[in-house]
């Protein structure tokens, strides 16, 4: 028995499972356990082991002394350090980063995390103090900066590891940095994360601060080229404060779990799972790699389990892992390797570390259960554990738990008595009745006034299993067909306590044709460590062309850092036979930023196995352009399953398997039906279930739909389940508000698979990274069906366009024909917009349309990046197109594009990008026509209408809501007024009948058209109506042209809301759109005025244009304060990253940070803006277009009015020079354009 058992124990949030395997019988136990039971025992994964080791032993062993004597080895994947992530109880961090970068990770990409919410909120940050360095180097890549010095010039440069020239722009002090990291230390501040900008190339300065940071006696340092040399500045910053505020709590745990046992423990193989599903000694598991360390143990036993499985034949087919917990759901995809991922947002924070690539949605038992306004809701709030569902006796709320136990697919008798007062009581049943009961009652009443049958209780139960399934395809359709994949070629695989009740429902929705069930599913990321490898990761930058010349160099690197890793793992005892290499380079088109990483081919051809992996994904290959290597990585691991095959014995062929009882259970098919119930243990190999059934287990109840059957497998005992077409009922054209929530989610995937498609075909920047574009659905007369919430200012003005084409080709619109369209009288918005149409046939006959509106970097006219401040006719602002048919007869219309397009600085990208948004609408004429083979085009059409009306219900209801919470008349007028900074008049009567809950939103009091680009046409002014109302909603509801049909709108002609067709446009869609939108938000009093600008700034010559807006203030809100340094209302688009922009374009950025004080005060603070330093090192044209540089940005009900914004110039001389609002000017090398961005208002009076 020495030193002969093996444990494997997966520390979760709420449970600790433990899969203990012995090379004597019974040969293995599973114990579960409460992570956290302080009463009992101080550590769940030790105190496991203790009682595992007692039964085992049949002796008595003491709680703070385990005996190791028979453990041979402890693997453990834990929560530890993502809870103390989520719940921002890490240690106390110092962040050291470089002068005028203090809040470069509070800004982050400067997206907001929800569009619709006007009370913005990110996550608390995990540092408690910044202390900036004045340091800086720059880096010397681009053709025209390596021009300027000779040979021996750059021979005194300095080198960085990716083989860049680096100048030092200014050393450290360590005096200084000395004295200051000294003082907080003595603050109590133990643990420091060092990030500096361009570290991943340039380490020297961080290993300065470094080692003067552990002289002065800092406990834990993270420097970050050390945990990932990878660029971009934030996610990097943000992985070293994870590790930095993660690490020395896990090494205090690991501390306090060794603490538990004798000596002998230092004996003991004892590893950790990591994010990337690959083992690591205990001395080597860091915070940073530890964030998916619980959920990757369980991707790791699927994969190795399903993959290659005995059952009715042998499975090599790709598998979707389903992970259904509490409060959530992980999906993940596997086909023979895993998917890493190298960034990914966790808690609000961006985490650079290879991670393995599973997607989270807000769907599991716990998710809570809501009727609104004639929809069913399932989520995303969670009632947690504690109050919990109705069923846990705590006064909690429904959720799908109590759904399940409704219909009989959860038995309380199988179920562990661990509720009520004393926690020995069973699940309530009688609780969740009653309270389904009134349920039930409201959504009737609801029922009955709309003419509409009542439901059961049954009913009203299934309708929210049914919708929170459909909510839980959404993502797999999202890792499957927004990738190239098809579903129906996959198998579901599994696990996770909830996942069973669920698994044949989903996989009939995808057309999937088996599940697959490991025996141990309820615990298999425990029994997954067991199969793990120990992994080896290493990387580092690079700068290098793949190319012929550079091969012997990748060569050498590659083997240098495979020979470092294979060092590491000889020397904990693995034989070089047992030891795999692995190599990558991760690669990239020149002039994009989407790399991809590329395992060494069997033939060594880098570059064919790049373009063959990136036409899979993405539909097309960029030709003429070079590939260029951003990292090199290799991945070491010590092959090998560290478990042995458990089996069972084969089950009696003459004798079916006997039901341990027989139970009324509802199935959509057959309503209530006697479903018999069986204990997995007592089945054996070789038997078969025909569904309906039920297959209980100690930890997983397994629903066998009718049409479907479960087969024991020979001679693991794992289950697969063959999946039947399903037979549910059949669906017509009346509205059933079920089948209206799982319509509602189709139609919103549909256009979110769009997106996908459109940013990975994409090759501009500001599609592929700034996400400057939107995708939505139409009907058949261009009315706004679904649109995907990515960027508010197209919501309401991309129906307006496919409308003018619908009245303009009318039936001369033939099948396969593509029309672009982007001038403000066809519906446009500006014209750097651009619009693709397509329209969806069946049988001859147009019923759908499609499209996509993507922001193009430059269409021509007067001023580089097309965003002139000046112009005056629309005719300065570049091609504008009313009607433009780019693909006819099947052929892309090259020729003609490129003459309207003549005048485009980067014609390339254009055409590019156009094929991108016709590859995105392809997608969506796909997934469409998929849909109407599916119900029928007839119910497709009559859900179509179904959507649109409860989105007309939602806002009706909100103007009934916001008329009595305001105190006003049944009709009543509210009138909002602000101005632009010319001085232009916009003013808005609001009036509002609450009886009819409807709205009239007249700008009857507008100033006229203007001589400048401010003007906005009247789909702006849509748009922003639509996001105002969705916003003022607070909840999810379809966004299409139902919400504005309880709205009457009136916006008098030749206004600045309404132009003529030769008026200038340009700053309308990006300046004008946020005073709109302020001016309603500020009637309906949900918030105080935010910066009410985009900040655009351009600049260029004729070899390259660029483009981004720039974050500022939000307003506050009657209960809450305004956020700083984010992107507001009618934009959501990123800024490129520091080091990014830096290597990209011959400037240097000299401050981002938060422009503390602008911000508006009262009761609830307004947000502040940003300020935004960028030095130009080469001479360029620079454009600024922005407002509130007159007009202070609103606080509202007694709350101060925020700072106006300010566009400076700094001259070579130092002189600084005021350029107002709107303004174009030459910039010489070495001068800098500053832009401090407005605040948002406060809210209610300070006292």
């Amino acid at each position: 028995m020495k030193k002969s058992i093996k444990f494997n124990i997966d520390r979760g949030g709420t449970f600790t499972d433990i899969y203990a395997e012995f090379p004597f019988e019974p040969y293995y136990i599973v114990e579960k356990l409460l992570s956290v039971d302080p009463d009992n025992y101080s550590d769940a994964p030790r105190e496991g082991i203790r009682r595992i080791l007692e039964r085992i032993q049949k002796k008595s062993i003491p709680k703070d002394n385990v005996d190791t004597t028979c453990i041979k080895s402890i693997r453990m994947g834990t929560t530890v350090g993502t809870n103390a992530l989520l719940e921002r109880k890490g240690e106390r961090v110092l962040l050291v980063t470089s002068e005028g970068f203090k809040d470069l990770l509070q800004i982050g990409n400067q997206a907001r995390p929800k569009i619709f919410d006007l009370n913005i909120v990110k996550p608390d940050l995990i540092y408690d103090s910044v202390l900036e360095v004045e340091e800086r180097v720059q880096i010397i890549n681009n053709q025209h900066l390596l021009s300027q010095y000779n040979d021996e010039e750059l021979g005194k440069l300095e080198r960085g590891t990716t083989g860049d020239y680096i100048k030092i722009l200014k050393e450290p002090n360590l005096d200084k940095i000395k004295k200051d990291l000294t003082e907080q230390f003595k603050k109590g501040i133990k643990s420091v994360a060092i990030v500096f900008i361009h570290s991943y190339t340039f380490n020297r300065h961080e290993e300065m601060v470094g080692k003067i940071a552990q002289e002065v006696g800092f406990t834990h340092i993270s420097l970050s080229h050390q945990l990932m040399p990878m660029i971009k500045a934030v996610p990097r910053g943000l992985t070293s404060c994870v590790d930095a505020y993660l690490t020395p709590l896990i090494e205090l745990y690991i501390k306090n779990f060794e603490k538990g046992f004798d000596k002998s423990i230092k004996d003991v193989d004892i590893s950790f799972m990591m994010s990337d599903g690959g083992l690591c000694p205990v001395d080597s598991f860091r915070g940073f790699r530890s964030i998916l360390s619980g959920p990757a143990g369980g991707v790791v036993g699927y994969s190795k389990t399903t993959h290659g499985e005995t059952g009715s034949n042998n499975n090599q087919q790709p598998i979707i892992g389903f992970d259904m917990g509490g409060t959530s759901t992980d999906v993940s995809r596997y086909s023979g390797s895993f998917d890493h991922v190298f960034e990914t947002e966790i808690s609000g924070l961006t985490i650079q570390a290879p991670q393995l690539d599973i997607h989270t949605v807000a769907a599991g038992g716990g998710s809570r259960l809501f009727f609104k306004s004639g929809l069913f809701n399932v989520g995303p709030e969670s009632v947690g554990a504690h109050p919990g569902p109705v069923c846990y006796k705590k006064k909690g709320n429904l959720a799908i738990t109590d759904a399940n136990l409704l219909l009989g697919r959860l038995l309380p008798q199988f179920f562990p008595s661990i509720f009520g007062p004393n926690q020995n009581e069973p699940l309530d049943y009688q609780a969740t009745l009653s309270a389904f009961q009134t349920l039930t009652q409201e959504i009737n009443n609801f029922q009955s006034k709309n003419n509409l049958p009542s439901m059961s209780e049954d009913e009203v139960a299934f309708g929210f299993i049914r919708v929170a399934n459909e909510a839980m395809c959404r993502p797999i359709r999202n890792i499957t067909e927004a990738k190239g994949y098809d579903c129906f070629q996959h198998i579901l695989a599994c696990f996770g306590g909830a996942g069973g009740q669920h698994a044949c429902a989903i996989a009939q929705n995808l057309g999937m044709p088996k599940v697959y069930i490991h025996r141990f599913s309820g615990i298999l990321s425990a029994y997954g460590l067991g199969l793990a490898d120990l992994v080896i990761d290493k990387q580092e930058p690079c700068s290098l062309s793949y190319n012929k010349e550079n091969q012997d160099e990748l060569k050498q690197k590659l083997q240098e850092l495979m020979e470092d890793a294979k060092k590491q793992l000889l020397c904990k005892g693995f034989n070089e036979k047992d030891i795999i290499c692995e190599g990558y380079l991760n690669l990239r088109f020149s002039g994009t930023d989407t790399s991809m990483m590329v395992k060494t081919p069997d033939n060594g051809d880098y570059e064919e196995e790049f373009k063959q992996n990136y036409k899979r994904e993405y539909g097309f290959i960029i030709k003429g352009r070079d590939l260029l290597i951003d990292d090199i990585r290799v991945r070491v691991y010590a092959k090998g399953s560290d478990l042995n095959a458990i089996t069972i014995p084969d089950a009696d062929p003459n004798s079916p398997p006997k039901p341990e009882l027989v139970h009324k259970c509802y199935f959509e098919s057959t309503g209530r039906t006697d479903t018999p119930v069986f204990l997995l243990k007592k089945l054996g190999g070789g038997d078969s279930i025909s569904g309906p059934a039920i297959i209980i287990d100690n930890t997983t109840t397994i629903v066998v739909e009718p049409d479907c059957k479960a087969n024991i497998l020979k001679p693991s005992g794992n289950i697969e389940i063959i999946v039947g077409n399903g037979k549910g009922k059949t669906i017509d054209t009346k509205l059933d508000p079920i089948i209206l929530s799982v319509f509602s989610h189709r139609f919103m995937s549909i256009a979110e698979q769009m997106g996908r498609t459109l940013q990975r075909t994409s090759i501009s920047t500001n599609i592929k990274e700034r996400l400057d574009f939107s995708c939505a659905i139409f009907s058949p007369d261009g009315s706004l069906v679904a649109n995907a919430p990515h960027l508010p200012v197209h919501l309401g003005s991309m129906q307006e366009a496919v409308k003018y084409q619908v009245n303009l080709l009318k039936n001369s619109w033939k099948e396969g024909e593509v029309i672009l369209s982007n001038h403000p009288q066809a519906g446009g918005s500006h014209l750097p917009d651009m619009t693709v149409m397509t329209p969806v046939y069946h049988k001859g006959e147009i019923v759908f349309f499609v499209a996509s509106r993507g922001h193009h970097a430059d269409i021509g006219g007067i001023t580089p990046g097309s965003m002139p401040p000046f112009s005056k006719s629309i005719h300065e602002e570049g091609a504008a197109i009313k009607s433009l048919k780019i693909v006819e007869n099947g052929h892309f219309q090259e020729d003609t594009i490129r003459e309207v397009f003549a005048k485009s600085r980067n014609l390339a990208d254009n055409l590019s990008d156009l094929k991108a948004q016709i590859a995105a609408n392809r997608k969506g004429i796909s997934l469409m026509e998929e849909l109407i083979n599916h119900y029928g085009l007839e119910v497709v059409h009559a859900y179509m209408h179904h959507v649109q009306n409860n989105a007309e219900l939602a806002v009706r209801d909100m103007l009934y809501e916001i008329s009595l919470a305001n105190k006003l008349k049944p009709v009543d007028t509210l009138i909002s007024t602000d101005y632009m900074d010319d001085g232009s008049k916009i003013e808005l009567k609001l009036t509002i009948d609450r009886e009819q809950r409807t709205a009239i939103f007249d700008w009857s009091g507008t100033g006229p058209e203007v001589f400048g680009n401010t003007n906005a046409p009247p789909s702006v002014t849509y748009s922003a109506t639509i996001y105002s109302l969705r916003s003022m909603v607070k909840r999810d509801i379809p966004l299409n042209q139902g919400c504005l049909n309880p709205i009457t709108t009136i916006i008098p002609p030749a206004s600045i809301l309404n132009p003529t067709a030769e008026a200038a446009v340009v700053g309308g869609n990006v300046l004008t759109s946020q005073r709109v939108t302020d001016i309603i938000l500020a009637a309906f009093k949900a918030c105080a005025n935010s910066q009410g600008c985009m900040n655009n700034l351009t600049f260029g010559d004729e070899t390259l244009g660029y483009y981004e807006t720039i974050a500022g203030g939000s307003g506050a809100g009657p209960t809450f304060n305004g956020f700083s340094g984010v992107q507001c209302h009618m934009t959501n688009t990123r800024i490129t990253d520091v080091e990014i922009m830096e290597k990209r374009y011959p400037v240097l950025v000299k401050e981002y940070s938060i422009r503390k004080g602008s911000g508006g005060d009262g009761k609830y603070k307004g947000g502040d803006g940003v300020i935004r330093e960028i030095e130009f090192l080469k001479n360029f044209t620079v454009s600024i277009l922005s407002e509130r540089r007159c007009y202070h940005p609103k606080g509202l009900e007694g709350g101060q009015d925020a700072e106006c914004g300010e566009n400076l110039v700094r001259r070579k001389d130092g002189k600084i020079i005021n350029i107002g609002g709107k303004n174009t000017i030459d910039l010489n090398s070495n001068e800098s354009i500053i832009i401090k961005s407005p605040g948002g208002g406060g809210f209610g009076s300070k006292n």
